[in-house]
């Protein structure tokens, strides 16, 4: 993985991360020593990841959302992210290109990782969203996104599906980037204090 003895990130995975997430060579090597030093073990745990979440939204509940995002970012499903899952996710949730954004959030409502969305998945990432939306912000919502079940079924009846019907990753692409209110509700962005 990296030369454990000179803590500096190895070529092969400075060539696969620069392949895949377009960063440079010094960025990648700037945050590898980043993260090492933030985590020794070279590893985050979710317990962690949820604390480092829960300080992102601190007037909110976090923990369902963050267990979500962390399960989506464990791709080898260990139970900890690794330096190339960070920066992995980071790509993902970072560039300017909106497909694979959508490509991760895909990811994030496929709750079973069974390559298809039900209802009962989207209800169980918005419930987690709207958990994310502070009290005083939910008074402000629209009648019909007041509550995550609301919320939900508005998302769901963007794609054109039946109750029991599935959603495939292309299908929920196309879906939201014809709706910008289904973008709206796949995320929450906290307003700016």
């Amino acid at each position: 993985m990296e030369n454990a003895k000179s803590g500096v990130i190895s070529q092969e995975m400075l060539d696969d991360l620069r392949q895949r997430t377009r960063f440079s060579e010094a960025e990648l090597s700037r945050w590898f020593g980043e993260f090492r030093r933030e985590c020794p073990t070279e590893r985050v745990s979710q317990a962690e990841f949820e604390r480092i979440y829960q300080r992102l939204f601190p007037d909110s509940d976090a923990q369902a959302y963050s267990s979500h995002v962390f399960r989506s970012f464990d791709v080898n499903g260990d139970g900890t992210l690794d330096f190339r899952e960070y920066i992995i996710a980071l790509h993902l949730t970072s560039s300017g290109l909106t497909s694979l954004k959508l490509e991760w959030a895909f990811s994030l409502f496929d709750v079973d990782n069974s390559g298809a969305i039900t209802k009962g998945e989207v209800l169980e990432i918005t419930r987690a969203i709207f958990k994310l939306i502070p009290e005083e912000e939910r008074k402000d919502l629209p009648e019909d996104e007041n509550t995550a079940e609301k919320r939900a079924d508005k998302l769901w009846s963007y794609f054109g599906k039946k109750e029991k019907e599935k959603l495939l990753e292309g299908e929920f692409i196309e879906g939201v980037l014809e709706n910008e209110n289904a973008l709206r509700l796949i995320q929450y962005e906290p307003k700016k204090k």
